[in-house]
């Protein structure tokens, strides 16, 4: 009896959750295979398993492509880029489902600066950035090493200047890392998930229409008032949308 019952506990527990790889493995199957709404399940499922993988919202960003199924896909490639900016496949892959899309927004001019500094912080993750900051500190204080204890006047000179270019490179690791960090940790842009919704003056149905935006487009979220999200579009329209409506990347 005692044996039996081990036998059964064990099935019980080998068969209560399928190993993540298994997961990934069956999704990957279910993909080649051209069954994207199973793929789709599965990568869901190894979500909801494993927590947050930059590859797997990559991959259930292509199950979803391929399911024709446009504001899910641009979610978990938004999702993928959140978690690993420089993942170049995925950002391809981003532009050409936003070709899907009906809204062609165009963005406010900005500042050439701003530009340089979101695409140089883009380069690498969090952990990326915090990697590169404390190599760089740590080459820093070899410089610092060389510049004091040397004999040699060139030394000193490689150990000075090289100390300065590190000191900014330290500075500018930490700054990136930081603003990744709160990318991850306060996410304020969202993709609208309906096929067609109409934004509001005011957070409510009676509201003023002001205009009309489409499943995909990608907004940022300014505040929420009860079932209401206030988004902003990037070429800076404002305006109230039902929080049902939009999925937060």
């Amino acid at each position: 009896m005692k044996k039996l019952f081990f036998i059964l506990v064990t099935i019980l527990f080998a068969t209560a959750k399928l190993p993540a790889q298994d997961l990934l493995q069956q999704a990957n199957d279910a993909y080649a295979n051209g069954d994207y709404a199973k793929a789709v399940e599965l990568y869901e499922a190894a979500l909801e398993e494993n927590g947050q993988s930059a590859t797997v919202y990559y991959n259930l960003g292509n199950s979803y492509y391929k399911a024709n199924r446009i504001a899910p896909s641009i979610l978990n490639y938004e999702r993928a880029l959140l978690l690993e900016p420089g993942n170049s496949d995925a950002r391809f892959n981003l532009e050409i489902a936003k070709l899907k899309t009906v809204d062609k927004i165009e963005s406010v001019g900005e500042f050439f600066l701003t530009t340089w500094f979101r695409s140089i912080k883009n380069c690498l993750g969090t952990d990326a950035w915090s990697k590169f900051a404390v190599t760089c500190f740590i080459l820093l204080i070899g410089c610092l090493f060389l510049f004091s204890f040397s004999r040699k006047i060139a030394i000193k000179k490689v150990g000075f200047y090289a100390g300065i270019c590190l000191t900014v490179l330290t500075v500018f690791g930490n700054i990136f890392a930081c603003n990744q960090k709160k990318s991850l940790t306060y996410r304020d842009s969202a993709i609208i998930f309906v096929s067609t919704t109409t934004i509001k003056s005011s957070p409510a149905d009676s509201g003023t229409d002001l205009f009309i935006l489409h499943e995909g487009t990608k907004v940022k979220l300014k505040s929420t008032l009860g079932a209401w999200n206030e988004i902003e579009t990037i070429d800076g329209n404002v305006g109230w949308i039902k929080s049902e409506e939009v999925a937060v990347i």
